[in-house]
């Protein structure tokens, strides 16, 4: 396990996840570990079947993966700049189980997600991806909780 080699860290570019990502620099630059930058891009609900519904699906989808390779690869440059190695992926889907898989297949030593901090009925509505991936990882995760404002 130990010294880590990849650094698993999932980003939804949000400022919480800025605290991950600090956390996953800090350990690769440590341990001489690639870091590996991960973005899940959600599934979207079918179109209604409604003829003058003119919404493109594979369109949209093609711009939120472009969106996504586009932010990613920003946060990378920043990232090599520190003189730490990044790689990047792009999921589709839930959120957890794409960055448990991605984890999986790319042999992460570790997984660093940042926590939203959201309780109560917030929590309960949209749930946690962090805690998802608790769950359901094979390798270990380290939660990073973002400094209150």
């Amino acid at each position: 396990m130990l010294p880590f080699q990849k650094v698993l860290c999932p980003t939804d570019f949000s400022a919480p996840s800025e605290a991950g990502i600090a956390a996953a620099l800090e350990l690769a630059r440590y341990f001489g570990a690639t870091l590996y930058l991960v973005n899940v891009v959600p599934a979207l609900p079918a179109p209604v079947p409604d003829r003058d519904y003119t919404f493109r699906v594979p369109e949209y989808e093609a711009a939120l993966h472009a969106s996504a390779h586009e932010k990613l690869e920003r946060v990378a440059e920043r990232l090599r700049a520190e003189g730490v190695p990044v790689e990047s992926a792009i999921g589709h889907g839930d959120p957890g189980r794409e960055i448990t898989r991605i984890a999986s297949e790319s042999a992460a030593d570790l997984i660093v997600i940042a926590t939203h901090g959201e309780t109560g009925w917030r929590h309960a509505l949209f749930g946690s991806v962090a805690e998802k991936v608790v769950r359901l990882a094979s390798s270990p995760v380290l939660t990073v909780r973002p400094a209150k404002e």
